[in-house]
């Protein structure tokens, strides 16, 4: 093995899981960004994996690679420079496995991160919800599997991954006040609560899906039965019944965006409590944002909040006479306030 991939290895196997005990999907990031940029040499500067090693790369390759990932790959600004950062990152441990290949992380610190423009928040308004959540058909099993999904994901505002991880021992439906742990980023958890009718929906799901299992139960809470094994249902599997779903609801609901993904259930309920007068600071420990300028997002978002609060104030400024200019016609006031005197 050479110097590169054996660095590699140790990299994803070693230094991110055990040294710093990254969670698998953030491990995950950093080896697609590793494997997409073996694919730029192999593709683009005719270097198989073979022949790649350290002295194949300078900074006018880590260039081309973030070129390529947005030219060709259609990229954004915003993941160009994760993908960035991540290439850093295993430059830096190289540098700290072999000295001689701290000039090549140094020379990556040196190209500077895309200014990213702010990206629009997709959501739903409530009657194309509304219009999403009535067409699964309950009496049909898969549809009531993926109706709870929905319904749980919108009520939890939970990311796709953070459902899919979910497992029967997580809900606790039958207590005082019934909630769902959610494990999100950075082995994360907090605890949601759920409206009744969301509890409704769970214990039916339950009953059917999962008729022998108790409440402390590790199974998967949401899967697929692929040749009689039960197991823990995929990101591609939520992505093609929203897209059904989605388009089923245009036909009926013209609000119903054109095309609708999982984490756009996210957003929807996220605006849908901001819209509500929950407080900025509440939202981002709700959505187990870090940090509350993530959450900001939806504030810069609802233009029909801000459209309300320039009509109050125009509103509010209609009713005021106009004031009188005392400095009209008084030279020796209009030079002290201009500043001359």
């Amino acid at each position: 093995m050479n110097d590169f991939f054996d660095t590699v290895r140790r990299f994803l196997l070693d230094y991110l899981p055990k040294q710093r005990c990254l969670s698998v999907n953030t491990v995950l990031s950093y080896k697609q960004t590793l494997n997409l940029f073996v694919s730029y040499m192999q593709d683009e500067r005719d270097v198989t994996a073979t022949k790649l090693t350290f002295s194949r790369i300078d900074r006018d390759v880590i260039l081309g690679f973030l070129t390529w990932l947005e030219t060709a790959r259609k990229c954004s600004a915003s993941t160009r420079n994760q993908r960035l950062m991540a290439l850093r990152s295993f430059l830096e441990f190289a540098g700290q496995m072999d000295c001689t290949q701290m000039a090549l992380y140094l020379s990556a610190c040196n190209i500077p991160s895309k200014e990213s423009h702010g990206r629009i928040v997709e959501f739903l308004t409530e009657p194309s919800l509304a219009a999403l959540l009535q067409q699964p058909d309950p009496s049909k099993p898969k549809d009531l599997r993926n109706l709870v999904f929905m319904i749980l994901m919108y009520d939890t505002a939970a990311r796709c991954s953070e459902l899919l991880d979910m497992k029967v021992c997580d809900l606790r439906l039958d207590a005082k006040h019934p909630i769902a742990y959610l494990h999100g980023k950075g082995r994360k958890i907090r605890t949601v609560p759920l409206l009744g009718k969301t509890v409704q929906h769970c214990k039916q799901y339950l009953h059917k899906f999962h008729p022998t299992a108790d409440y402390h139960s590790e199974a998967p809470l949401f899967f697929t039965v692929i040749h009689g094994t039960q197991q823990k249902m995929s990101p591609d599997t939520v992505a093609a019944f929203f897209a059904k779903y989605g388009s089923m609801a245009k036909n009926v609901c013209p609000e119903v965006p054109e095309h609708i993904h999982p984490h756009m259930m996210r957003h929807t309920r996220a605006m849908h409590l901001y819209q509500s007068g929950m407080p900025m600071v509440l939202l981002a420990q709700y959505l187990g944002h870090t940090q509350i300028e993530t959450t900001m997002i939806y504030a810069h978002a609802d233009t029909e909040m801000k459209r309300a609060a320039i009509q109050k104030a125009d509103a509010v400024r209609k009713t005021k006479p106009i004031p009188n200019e005392i400095w009209a016609d008084n030279e020796e006031m209009i030079l002290k306030l201009s500043g001359l005197r």
